[in-house]
């Protein structure tokens, strides 16, 4: 019975060996057949004289040895079976050698795949001279190996002749050569060992001592004529050791200039294709190929040689650094060539060579050659960037110097490379520098923020923002630092800026935000900033300008001339907001046919009024003169980039600039860009800069970061109070007039029936008018509904139904409607009906009230509470009494009825019990016409100023004939 083993025993010896004999093969490539092995058979080709290789598979006896028929495998069938690239160039090697093929370099590298035997097969020797076939009889078992090869060539001097013996190590153990049997050109062969020697001209060596039985004794002459044939080539692979010259003195070595540290250095050259990357160490004057096996000798004044030992630690701490430097570095070592190589695309490649050039560099490595690489015009030095920034008049000078080793690129290079973007820039000895990619985006920002002058980047000081968010602050000189801390401190906040002198001159009280604005723009113009003035209407804006110009007339009494630019429905509004206000200021207005057509004379002026109209018309003259400041009043005329206002504004020349605009963006930021491009010049950048950085993440993707960044950047120069915000500033009640000039069309149907009208009147007695005093207040009606518009009358032969009131009040209601609610009241359910077509094709939501108006109370409930109603039409009389309509805090009067006392009325449907909201009442004129003339018969007459109070009829009883012909502009 046996007896059971301790269950603490581990396995014996013999089974661990057996266990690592079956995973061993396991591991390998299989046979179908477990009684079968597969074998790698080595011999010469039946044929040529080529090496030959074939993966065999032969059926084994009982007792393991091999038995026929055996079976030649096909490598390129068992390929898809390779897990790992060495497999694949295992299989790869066998199908080369396996049949005849044509001798080439690549031999090599397929004999080393081959002896890497990832498999582990077992190789076997096929003696031909026992059996031409494959037979188990005449092969014999045989171990390829890869050796290191070592050959060192002494050089000894005997009495007569010098001594060359060469010494072979394989594996640093001493072999003789003798002992070696060369096979296959590239096989030494001891024994059942075959060495594979991976270097050729080791193997020549090798062959070159064996026909000479390791030793060559030769003469004086024949030494020398051996040391100008052999041995330069044998010093590039083996070791040659001179003994019999001596070690160099101190003397010696200080005399040849070798008791400094070598000097490293690589030289580059073109080889097709490819560029050799040549490893020297120079010592002394001596340059040696570190890849070579070369000794130093050299020979003093008295002619006597001495030996120089190479600096071996150094020079393997070179080529291990190069080794690092890339993947194919390290195999290359096992090849032949005294050098590295790259392909010149890959060497070129700016994300290896630069880094690699700069680690080189770090290391006290001189590169010799790049720039006489064909075809190539690089810089082989990384950028280095310096930027400095500094304080100018008006603006910031930013220093960038930018430096490839030596070489220097200029400021209007690296701008033209930048613009192009394009990554190389031309440098001042013709090469090209290669900009960091991280510095391309930054660059492109630094000359998008201002204009190259000379070799630095001026950007204006109205960027001071931009300047921090662009440069570190290590690049800020201490100037700048306090500028741009004292900007940001006053501009922060209107509140932080000291109050600016009221003129003497102004006749008017301003209110506080009124007197805010006008520091706002004095300190604006203390540090040649432009701005835009954007406060709602109603507020004051006019004012606050007229305020401001006087105050240039202390500040710059010389060279003062100011032009204002505005539309020509504002041109009346303007000439008595300056009577009103500064009617002091010397104006000349420059419009209509009778206008100065030259600049001669505007010094005379104090302030130029023009319109958008007459600044195309007359920019020639007007781009000509320096104007201290131009004002553009309802700045959204310039938006449109494309358009010829803008341009013809844009070539404007003025010490400064100011835009006006209760509404600053309608459409997109665009608008902003093309009014701030005017008055803030350099602010947004380049048109395609602002669409890229702005524009089309605003308006297109509506990123709220991108809006951000640019109200941030703008805030400073926009100064936008609302009603809102100022409302406990406001009277509860502010009463505005708006002229509406009629365009040409209009005032042509005006014109007609104003003569036809005005001739009834002079024609007829005083009695006969009084008689007919309905059809006389026909004539009157007719042309108050022309003002509104041509279409009211419906007389089909008159041409045009352009209408200046409702453009006008389209504009208002577009900007307003966002914010406000609007009541907008006229005498005709007529003219209500066109402005509702206006409000239908702007989608602007509206309720609509008049005398036929069934659901009243309905309706004035959908204005009061249904958010998305902004507008209330409303007809005279059937909104005169009866309303609350508190929602409203704008009142729009389209056409001014003869008794104040009814628009009165009409104005309080909004401002009432509950109005916790500042109204703005809005009356609507076209200038030079019945309109205008009611209101100065109304601030003229006090006796018709007390019948208005009455009721209309009493009016109308009151006027004479003479009256009459004042309506009708006699």
């Amino acid at each position: 019975m046996d007896k059971p083993q301790d269950a603490g025993i581990g396995p014996s010896q013999d089974a661990q060996e057996a266990l690592l004999h079956f995973l061993s093969l396991s591991s390998q490539p299989q046979p179908a057949d477990a009684q079968a092995v597969r074998v790698v058979v080595v011999g010469r080709h039946k044929y040529y004289e080529h090496f030959n290789a074939q993966l065999v598979e032969f059926p084994l006896s009982a007792n393991g040895e091999f038995r026929m028929p055996y079976t030649t495998l096909q490598p390129l069938d068992l390929v898809w079976q390779a897990q790992r690239p060495d497999e694949l160039k295992f299989y790869a090697a066998l199908a080369r050698f396996q049949g005849y093929y044509e001798k080439s370099p690549g031999d090599l590298e397929g004999l080393k795949a081959l002896v890497a035997n990832p498999f582990g097969y077992s190789f076997y020797w096929h003696d031909a001279s026992v059996s031409e076939k494959i037979t188990p009889r005449a092969l014999s078992p045989i171990d390829l190996t890869k050796p290191l090869l070592d050959v060192q060539v002494r050089i000894s001097l005997g009495e007569k002749k010098y001594h060359v013996q060469a010494e072979l190590s394989i594996d640093g153990t001493f072999c003789p050569l003798s002992l070696l049997t060369p096979r296959f050109e590239y096989f030494l062969v001891r024994d059942h060992t075959w060495f594979l020697c991976v270097q050729p001209p080791v193997m020549q060596a090798i062959l070159y001592f064996k026909k000479y039985h390791s030793t060559l004794l030769l003469t004086h002459d024949e030494f020398a004529g051996f040391q100008q044939q052999v041995l330069p080539e044998l010093e590039g692979h083996v070791r040659v050791a001179h003994e019999y010259i001596k070690p160099a003195t101190k003397i010696q070595k200080k005399s040849g200039g070798f008791d400094q540290s070598p000097q490293k250095l690589i030289y580059l050259s073109d080889l097709g294709n490819y560029v050799l990357i040549n490893p020297v160490m120079l010592y002394g004057q001596v340059e040696i190929p570190v890849l070579t096996k070369r000794q130093i000798y050299a020979q003093d004044a008295r002619g006597n040689y001495y030996g120089i030992s190479r600096d071996g630690q150094a020079e393997d701490a070179f080529v291990a650094l190069l080794i690092r430097q890339h993947a194919d570095f390290p195999e290359q070592l096992e090849n032949p060539l005294l050098y590295f190589y790259l392909h010149k695309s890959r060497f070129l490649d700016e994300n290896w060579f630069l880094d690699v050039f700069e680690e080189w560099g770090e290391n006290g490595i001189q590169v010799l050659g790049f720039n006489h690489l064909k075809g190539n015009q690089l810089n082989p030095h990384k950028a280095k960037i310096n930027i400095q920034v500094a304080s100018g008049l008006n603006w910031f000078n930013a220093l960038v110097k930018v430096r490839f080793g030596r070489r220097h690129a200029s400021l209007k290079q690296l701008h033209k490379s930048i613009k192009n973007k394009n990554k190389f820039v031309l440098l001042d000895d013709g090469t090209l520098g290669l900009i960091p990619q991280e510095w391309l985006h930054r660059l492109e920002s630094y000359f998008s923020a201002g204009e190259v002058v000379d070799e630095t980047i001026q950007i204006s000081k109205i960027k001071f923002r931009t300047i921090t968010e662009l440069f570190e602050k290590a690049m800020l000189d201490q100037q700048v630092q306090q500028e741009i801390h004292h900007l940001q401190h006053r501009l922060s906040s209107p509140e932080a800026i000291a109050p600016a002198p009221i003129p003497e001159a102004l006749h008017a009280t301003l209110r506080p935000y009124q007197w805010q604005g006008l520091s706002w723009l004095d300190f604006l113009d203390d540090n040649s900033f432009g701005g835009c003035l954007a406060d709602d209407m109603g507020l004051g804006k006019s004012v606050q300008l007229l305020a401001f110009l006087l105050l240039q007339r202390e500040k710059h009494p010389e060279n003062n001339t100011n032009l204002l630019v505005v539309p020509t429905s504002l041109i009346h509004n303007w000439l008595e907001e300056i009577e009103k206000f500064a009617p002091s200021l010397r104006v000349q207005v420059l419009h209509g046919p009778a206008r100065a057509r030259s600049s001669a004379g505007f010094a005379d002026y104090e302030l130029l009024l023009t319109t958008y109209g007459t600044l195309l018309s007359d920019i020639f003259f007007l781009k000509k003169f320096v104007f201290n400041y131009v004002v553009l009043d309802e700045s959204q005329n310039i938006k449109n980039i494309s358009s010829q206002r803008y341009k013809a504004a844009r070539l404007l020349q003025a010490r400064n600039r100011i835009v006006l605009s209760g509404t600053p963006m309608e459409n997109n930021t665009f608008d902003i860009y093309a009014q701030l491009s005017f008055a803030c010049p350099g602010l947004l950048g380049t048109r395609q800069y602002f669409r890229d950085t702005y524009a089309i993440p605003i308006d297109r993707f509506k990123e709220k970061r991108s809006a951000g960044a640019l109200q941030a950047l703008i805030r400073p120069f926009v100064l936008r109070r609302t009603k809102k915000e100022v409302a406990h500033e406001l009277p509860d009640k502010t009463e505005v007039v708006l002229y509406c000039e009629m365009g040409a069309e209009q005032r042509q149907v005006y014109d007609s029936y104003e003569r036809e009208f005005r001739d009834y009147i002079s024609s007829n007695k005083e009695e006969e008018i009084a008689k007919n005093g309905m059809h006389v207040l026909r004539g009157i009606t007719k042309l108050r509904q022309i003002c509104n518009s041509p279409l009211l009358i419906k007389d089909d032969k008159l041409f045009g139904d352009a209408s200046a009131k409702i453009e006008r009040l389209m504009d208002q209601l577009r900007s307003l409607t966002s914010v406000h609610k609007v009541l907008v009241f006229s005498q005709f359910v007529s003219m209500l009906d066109l402005i509702k077509k206006e409000l239908t094709r702007e989608t602007i939501g509206f309720a609509y009230l008049t005398g036929r108006t069934q659901n009243r109370s309905e309706v004035i409930h959908q204005f009061q509470e249904d958010e998305a109603t902004r507008v209330f039409l409303i007809s005279l009389k059937a909104g005169g009494t009866g309303l609350n309509l508190t929602a409203a805090d704008y009142v729009f009067l389209v056409d001014p009825w003869w008794n104040p006392a009814v628009e009165n009325q009409a104005i309080d449907r909004s401002y009432r019990i509950g109005q916790q909201k500042n109204v703005i009442a809005v009356r609507l004129i076209c200038p030079d016409t019945v309109e205008e003339k009611i209101q100065v018969m109304q601030q003229n007459k006090a006796k018709l100023a007390t019948d208005l109070i009455g009721t209309d009829e009493s009016f109308f009883k009151s006027l004479t004939k003479a009256d009459w012909l004042g309506l009708a502009g006699g």
